[in-house]
């Protein structure tokens, strides 16, 4: 089957779903998106879904802050649902840390982001379940919280398909057909889908996409963890979401009565990673998590998962053209921020692809050339995923 479109995005996640519903806003409704299997079933359904805005450069903090919006009004921002719950969102480093966070949150309050730097007394009045040493610096984000990846990503597809875009699901980008340096389609296990723009935005998967058409896309994959808690609701009804720095590890409340621990990062193969989790490292951060809140102790260990993070060298997104062919696009490489910037993801890139640049938020520090001309960058802390 042949068909043609405007723009034929590769991946459909949620940063496929968001693209394609923007674009659809800008009036590009003659737009297909094709999935390998079905909506989310990547990195996208493996999140841990923190949403927060603590960064260390303006860029990144700045589209958090504007995703923000969306997570929390997302009904009447777009339509349907994003599941977004707001908790907080406590930062704790230790005292080596300090510069950076206080440096961090400076810049932060610059763009308006809703943080502050905060002490071991007003956390015990935040959230008194949490462990605190007097030595620690400490930030907090009122605002933040968790969403539905699910929710979020279904949303903004079936929002996009009210405006005329089409959804190809189990039907895998097999190849980029290129022809006199611009792209003349994009090549499905159902057919060519005749276009002049594609957009890459799979994933873990899209180191090898762009191999077909000669782009080595400096990404890697790394395996992330994520188990599932069930709290003794007695002792924690409930709690804050805890970026823990100072222990390398992270977690959230769920629902009523569960807690979600994110942990480990290691390099993997993409199509051979191991999706479950290891009982030697569960056990390690079950430690940490009772170091920090003791009352989770008495918690019960219900299960996990392990995604992976697309990660490239200074662990940030690339969001640009691909020099060298004309309409080929790509949004990769999230390094595990990803969900959290996908409202905005989604807004720049239509904006890049429909006007030539991206009028939101300057997204020129996320370009492709950066690496070849040494303007990575770069992190407050050495924990690298909270860069």
């Amino acid at each position: 089957m042949q068909q043609s479109a405007d723009v034929v995005i590769i991946g459909g996640g949620v940063m496929g779903c968001s693209m394609l519903y923007n674009l659809a806003k800008l009036g590009v409704t003659n737009s297909v998106l094709v999935e390998q299997d079905v909506l989310g079933s990547g990195s996208t359904g493996r999140s841990q879904a923190i949403c927060r805005m603590h960064y260390s450069n303006p860029v990144t903090a700045s589209m958090a802050w504007e995703s923000l919006k969306y997570f929390s009004n997302f009904g009447e921002m777009v339509g349907g649902t994003s599941g977004f719950v707001k908790t907080g969102y406590l930062v704790i480093v230790e005292d080596v840390d300090r510069p950076g966070l206080e440096k961090n949150i400076a810049m932060q309050q610059e763009l308006g982001i809703n943080t502050a730097v905060v002490d071991a007394a007003q956390v015990r009045e935040l959230a008194p379940m949490v462990e605190i040493d007097e030595s620690e610096a400490l930030a907090w984000e009122p605002e933040s919280g968790y969403a539905d990846p699910y929710q979020l990503t279904t949303s903004y597809a079936n929002r996009a398909k009210d405006m005329g875009a089409r959804i190809e699901l189990r039907n895998p980008a097999v190849g980029i057909e290129v022809s006199g340096g611009r792209v003349q389609a994009v090549l499905t296990v159902e057919g060519r889908r005749e276009t002049n723009v594609a957009v890459v935005a799979s994933g873990p998967w899209s180191r090898q996409v762009m191999a077909k058409v000669g782009i080595d896309l400096p990404l890697s994959a790394v395996r992330h963890q994520v188990a599932t808690l069930t709290r003794p609701l007695d002792l924690i009804p409930d709690h804050p979401i805890v970026g823990d720095i100072a222990q390398s590890f992270s977690f959230r409340p769920d629902g009523s009565n569960m807690t979600f621990i994110g942990f480990g990062e290691e390099d993997v193969e993409v199509d051979s990673y191991n999706e479950g989790v290891d009982m030697p490292e569960v056990t390690e951060a079950l430690g940490k998590l009772a170091r920090r809140m003791p009352a989770m102790a008495d918690s019960y260990f219900r299960g996990g998962w392990s995604g992976l993070f697309t990660v490239t060298p200074d662990w940030h997104p690339i969001l640009d053209r691909v020099p060298g062919i004309e309409g080929l696009y790509c949004a990769v490489g999230f390094s595990g921020h990803g969900f959290k910037l996908s409202p905005m993801i989604g807004v720049t890139m239509a904006e890049l692809i429909t006007q030539g640049s991206a009028s939101s938020i300057d997204i020129n520090p996320l370009r492709f050339s950066r690496f070849e001309e040494g303007d990575l960058l770069t992190s407050s802390y050495r924990y690298r995923v909270l860069a």
